[in-house]
C-alpha cells in the first residue's frame, strides 16, 4: 500500500498510484475501486481530485508524456521518437494517451511539442497541421507495437518484432516529415 497520509490527499500521488496499477495490471484493471484500495481510501474520495475516471486518465496521460524529454532544439523526428518511447515505457501507455487525445482531454502536450519542433522549419499553420498528421502516426504505431509486445509476452506470436518496428517507425516519421517539407 502507498503511504495513505500523503497519497490520499495529493493529486500527483494518486496519478503515481494509477501509473503503478497500469504498469502492473494494465488499463483494463485500472479501476477507481482498485486505485482507492491501493491508496487505502474510499473510491468516492478520488472524485475530490478527479471529476471522472476520464479526467484521471488524462492526468495519467500527461504524466506519461512528460517523460518524453528532449532538448529545446530537438528535431521533429527526435520529438516523435521521444514521445513513442515514453508511450512504450508503460504498459498500455499508448492506449491511455491515444484515448485522452481522442477525447481532447489533458494538456495536449504531444501535439504541442511536435508543432513546436516543426515550427522551427515550417510556418506555424503548416507546423500545426503537420503535428496533427504526425501525432496519429506516433500514437497508432506505439499502440500497435505495444499490442505486439504483449502478445509476444503471452506466447500468442513469436518474438516481439521490436527491431523491425523501430526501423518502420523511423522510416514512417521520415516519410511524413519529407511530405510536410520538414524532412
Amino acid at each position: 500500500m502507498a503511504d495513505a497520509t500523503t497519497a490520499r490527499n495529493d493529486r500527483a500521488g494518486i496519478v503515481e498510484a494509477a501509473l503503478r496499477i497500469l504498469d502492473t495490471h494494465g488499463l483494463g484493471d485500472l479501476t477507481m475501486r482498485r486505485l482507492a484500495a491501493e491508496l487505502d481510501v474510499r473510491a468516492s474520495a478520488l472524485y475530490w481530485h478527479f471529476d471522472s475516471k476520464q479526467v484521471l486518465l488524462a492526468a495519467l496521460a500527461d504524466r506519461i508524456v512528460r517523460a518524453a524529454e528532449v532538448a529545446d532544439d530537438a528535431s521533429p523526428a527526435e520529438v516523435a521518437l521521444a514521445l513513442r518511447d515514453a508511450l512504450l515505457a508503460h504498459r498500455d501507455g499508448a492506449e491511455v494517451v491515444l484515448s485522452t487525445q481522442a477525447l481532447a482531454l489533458g494538456e495536449d502536450a504531444p501535439r504541442r511539442r511536435l508543432a513546436e519542433a516543426l515550427a522551427r522549419t515550417l510556418p506555424q499553420d503548416d507546423a500545426d497541421r503537420g503535428a496533427a498528421i504526425l501525432l496519429p502516426f506516433v500514437l497508432g504505431h506505439a499502440s500497435l507495437v505495444q499490442q505486439r509486445l504483449q502478445a509476444a509476452e503471452l506466447g500468442v506470436v513469436p518474438g516481439d518484432g521490436a527491431d523491425a518496428a523501430d526501423a518502420d517507425f523511423r522510416h514512417g516519421v521520415a516519410v511524413i516529415l519529407a511530405g510536410l517539407g520538414a524532412g
